[in-house]
């Protein structure tokens, strides 16, 4: 009896049959969580260059010619064009204007020609536009150029399940500046 045991135990140990189904279930949903990854992190990257998009669309419509010898851009037409050119981007791309959101630290910038600080315009509730305002270069050689700029933030809900980012909303952030021709 004792030989059975340890030649059962034995031929236990060393059989193969099953062992595909068992590392089946141990890879693949791991490689589930990762396709379902690469999918939202797709979709969430999409989104962004639409949101992009829509701000440098909102940007170009706001963008009125400037006049360095009249009085500050106080027209608030300009910055509806803007907020109007921003929410008709949104809606073409079947996004909901609505969610857009100001955002949370706007960008600190200054007057053209005064220097001092532009907060954004009050027109909109949910997209920043400040103009006029000194554009100055990313590398931060040469002079700057009077400009407007738009920006907003738009939420994003990732959904990937027994993950700390399930269901998790992050707001996608979207900015453009447009120089401003000089009258």
């Amino acid at each position: 009896m004792r030989k059975f045991a340890r030649k059962f135990w034995r031929d236990l140990v060393l059989e193969s049959h099953g062992a595909e189904i068992a590392e089946a279930a141990a890879v693949l949903p791991l490689m589930f969580m990762i396709l379902l990854g690469i999918f939202w992190f797709g979709q969430a990257f999409s989104l962004y260059g639409t949101i992009t998009r829509a701000a440098q669309e909102g940007a170009r419509a706001g963008s009125p010619p400037y006049c360095t010898t009249c009085a500050q851009l106080s027209d608030v037409g300009h910055a509806v064009n803007a907020v109007n050119a921003v929410n008709a981007a949104l809606a073409i791309s079947h996004l909901d204007p609505t969610l857009a959101q100001w955002p949370t630290s706007a960008t600190n910038m200054t007057h053209c020609t005064a220097g001092t600080p532009v907060g954004c315009n009050l027109v909109s509730s949910n997209v920043c536009v400040q103009a006029p305002v000194l554009i100055v270069p990313p590398n931060g050689t040469g002079t700057g150029v009077c400009g407007m700029a738009v920006s907003f933030q738009y939420p994003f809900k990732f959904y990937l399940p027994y993950s700390s980012l399930n269901k998790r909303q992050i707001l996608l952030s979207a900015s453009a500046n447009v120089r401003l021709e000089i009258e």
